[in-house]
């Protein structure tokens, strides 16, 4: 049966640092997983993620909302957006991104974070249960 679950962004699950400018504060809820990005100025997905995931681009796929700051999208097609508050976001697997100007962008992000900033070898070895009820880790 489904219970009632609440949960602040302020005590997180989990906190996974970026190699520099920044972290993720990941919640479970339960079922969901949900993430707030802190991404400070310089932040940018190919120098603090990058040497984390040990991708060519993201390979996370994100649904999110900025709360302040703004962030540039570049897709791995050559398609950027900027992201500024108040704005909701589809970002598709394949892109770079980083944060402009002088102030911190921080976001919530309603997908995406499973296996974001964590290393390759992680994603691979410790991939979650499949929805059968099985509570063995399978192999991505």
């Amino acid at each position: 049966m489904l219970e009632l679950s609440v949960r602040n962004i302020g005590d997180p699950d989990e906190v996974r640092p970026f190699k520099a400018h920044g972290h993720l504060d990941v919640c479970r809820v339960g079922d969901l997983m949900f993430g707030r990005g802190v991404f400070e100025p310089g932040w940018k997905w190919s120098n603090d993620v990058k040497p984390i995931a040990n991708t060519d681009s993201c390979e996370a796929e994100h649904c999110g909302y900025v709360l302040k700051g703004r962030m540039r999208i570049a897709m791995d097609d050559g398609t950027e957006k900027d992201l500024g508050p108040g704005d909701f976001a589809f970002i598709p697997a394949g892109h770079d991104a980083w944060v402009i100007g002088d102030e911190p962008c921080e976001l919530i992000d309603f997908g995406g974070y499973e296996n974001y900033a964590k290393a390759r070898i992680e994603r691979e070895t410790y991939a979650p249960a499949a929805a059968t009820g099985d509570e063995a880790a399978a192999p991505m």
